[in-house]
């Protein structure tokens, strides 16, 4: 039986028994000649750095060929990071293959949909379940571990980096015989396996586990539950390199905790990372703030969702970006004083480390226009002082330091297994955006003042009064039934079109929508009205819809209709309507109303779930509230400064002076 490691942090090497928050970045020292390496030091202590991200893409340079090790210069950078009082996330360094290696072993490159093999020449250009590649890997892992077990710098272990970023869907043979394993661990039998894929339908029955492959490139749609299914596996397979490469740290090293970095944000969705949040021994992530006008509320969305990944324990802000990145359409720098207010806002959701990609800006390779704490322009720049400022304000909150995230009232429910599904082909639309339609729920509380926590399905949803679960598409038996227990608890649950769809194979539940949750709305809906591109509907709230709507039959008297269609199709029917259910209730959202219109239905949906906003009336909207045990984290939404002196406590860092544009007070209230 494997150990339980249960929530473990960071190992802070000169003062175990010191609370504080982590601020470095990755070091990449092998760029530089040997005498920057003493300037990086000097300058990490005037930052206030004190911890970073070590080896990530070093393997070509600590094993350049396959007999040939060399650990000299990762020796000195690691006997210099802790002379100078910085701690080492250690990386495996296992996220890109040296090029000997893939000559040698071409068969562990991986194979794109079209069948297309990914050469070397980039990064993470490895199989997943090529047991050539697991064999090196985890050889080399097993080499760091054993060299620097009793090293006093080692504060953590990295595994590999970015797992699944560039190579998530490999389509190699290696791939389709670890697919048959999976599917048979998952079926058992054929028959099984048939059913649930519903193979009658194009005659693609299968009579041997030989015939399977994954959804390569076909003439038409591929099988949609073997879509849902090897995206599943291939989320596993990721999971299974990551498993193998911690166990061998664990054996080799067993008082180091070990994590690896997400990248909740954006539309980065192969990997299921609720489904990888208890194999490691403390969450990280890696974000990045992405151009338009939600920018800053889907930082927060995944920051929240983040930290409740963690369970609401703090958790590692791996990288983000001081300034510009280098892979967007366009690379905007960050303006004066984003830079504090993206990574104070991290620490609102339980950041206890913010670092960055990366320590020093690169002056040449595919990542050399990526701002980082050092830019091209050196120490004497606006982006430094930034740093310096933030390295100050962060170690005047070491009070923060292991506080966990203080649960919401309202939560908005988040599930990979629905983002996958609902965005698969040949459905009634190919517009429908799974995290978009949640991202407006989310940003519509913000618009209310409420404070609200990203979940996902696994959570404890009893604990929060009101429930949005938006297109929760995937719909098995056991997560209808909580539902429904939620709901006769006392819970208020508010969900959406397309939700209740499907069970845990894609089979549609019989009967008419919304499937399963068709008697807890009390509604039935005979078919799908999707919007062409441009078409719009008016509802007699005053709000407007798009993308969908729904032909709704009311099959319930206890089913109330908040909000009726104006114009389209379905004049006359209801477009919002909501079911009372003992103390509970169960609303639907039968269109897209965007972040603006859900910002008008929810006022009333929240005020009937008896949920408000925690802040001073006149706070509420302009600031996001966020909080973690006695701190409460003040985030101004606005271009404008804010009096918050309604706000009692004590102000961290601050004096009592307006909270500025785009800016973050931290207010402590607790006694004494």
């Amino acid at each position: 039986m494997q150990e339980d490691h249960g929530h473990r942090w960071l190992r802070w090497p000169s003062d175990p028994t010191r609370a504080r928050l982590g601020f470095g970045a990755d070091y990449n020292p092998e760029q530089w000649p040997r005498h920057v390496w003493d300037e990086d030091m000097r300058a990490m202590r005037a930052a206030g750095a004190n911890i970073v991200s070590l080896a990530i893409f070093s393997w070509a340079r600590i094993q350049p060929s396959e007999d040939v090790w060399d650990f000299t210069w990762l020796d000195e950078v690691m006997d210099l990071l802790h002379g100078n009082g910085i701690a080492v996330d250690l990386a495996t360094a296992t996220a890109s293959p040296p090029p000997w290696l893939t000559t040698l072993h071409p068969q562990i490159l991986p194979v794109d949909h079209d069948g297309r093999t990914v050469w070397h020449g980039a990064r993470q250009h490895w199989r997943p379940t090529s047991p050539v590649f697991r064999e090196h890997a985890l050889r080399l892992t097993r080499a760091l571990a054993e060299r620097y077990a009793g090293h006093p710098a080692l504060a953590a272990w990295h595994v590999n980096n970015e797992l699944g970023c560039h190579n998530v869907y490999d389509y190699s043979d290696d791939a389709a015989a670890a697919f048959r394993v999976w599917l048979r661990e998952r079926y058992r039998t054929l028959e099984a396996l048939n059913e649930a894929w519903a193979t009658t339908f194009w005659s693609q029955g299968y009579s041997d586990w030989g015939q399977i492959i994954p959804p390569r490139i076909v003439t038409s749609h591929p099988n949609p539950t073997q879509q849902l299914d090897f995206k599943r596996f291939s989320s596993d397979a990721l999971k299974e390199h990551l498993r193998a490469e911690r166990d061998v740290l664990r054996e080799v090293t067993p008082g180091i905790p070990v994590t690896t970095n997400f990248m909740v944000m954006g539309e980065t969705k192969g990997m299921n990372y609720a489904d990888w949040a208890a194999e490691i021994d403390f969450v990280a992530n890696d974000h990045y703030v992405l151009p338009g006008p939600q920018s800053r509320e889907e930082l927060s969305f995944s920051a929240n969702l983040t930290g409740n990944l963690a369970g609401g324990r703090p958790w590692y802000l791996m990288e983000h970006s001081t300034s510009a990145v280098n892979w967007q359409p366009v690379n905007v720098a960050k303006a004066s004083g984003e830079l504090a207010r993206d990574s104070l806002t991290h620490v609102a959701h339980g950041a206890d480390a913010v670092c960055f990609f990366q320590w020093r800006q690169s002056a040449a390779g595919a990542e050399k226009y990526h701002s980082a704490m050092v830019p091209h322009a050196g120490e004497d720049s606006a982006v430094f002082r930034a740093v310096v400022d933030l390295g100050a304000r962060l170690r005047a909150l070491d009070g923060v330091a292991g506080t966990s995230r203080t649960p919401a009232r309202a939560a908005v429910v988040f599930d990979w297994e629905s983002w996958w599904t609902a965005e698969l082909d040949s459905h009634p639309t190919d517009r429908l955006r799974y995290r978009q339609e949640a991202l407006d729920w989310y940003t519509a509380l913000l618009n209310l003042g409420i404070r609200a926590d990203v979940v996902p399905t696994s959570a404890p949803l009893e604990r929060y009064d009101l429930l949005v679960a938006p297109i929760l598409h995937v719909m098995p038996g056991a997560l209808a039934e909580r539902l429904r227990g939620y709901v006769a608890g006392g819970g208020h649950l508010v969900t959406t079109y397309f939700s209740g769809i499907v069970d845990e194979h894609d089979r549609v539940w019989l009967g008419g929508y919304p499937g399963a949750l068709r008697d807890l709305l009390g509604i039935r809906i005979e078919e799908f009205a999707p919007l062409l591109d441009g078409q719009s509907v008016e509802l007699d709230n005053g709000t407007t819809g798009t993308l969908w709507t729904d032909r709704i039959d009311l099959t319930d008297p206890a089913t109330e209709v908040l909000a009726w269609y104006k114009t389209g199709e379905q004049t006359g029917r209801a477009a919002i309507t909501r079911r009372q259910a003992g103390a509970g209730s169960a609303a639907y959202v039968s269109t897209r109303l965007g972040a603006a219109g859900l910002t008008t239905v929810l006022a009333d949906l929240a005020a009937h779930a008896g949920v408000t906003g925690e802040l001073p009336e006149p706070l509420r909207g302009h600031v996001e509230l966020a909080v973690r045990g006695d701190y409460w984290f003040l985030i101004n939404r606005t271009g404008t400064p804010l009096d918050t002196t309604a706000v009692t406590g004590e102000r961290v860092g601050t004096a009592h002076q307006p909270l500025e544009p785009h800016g973050v007070q931290i207010v402590y209230r607790g006694a004494g």
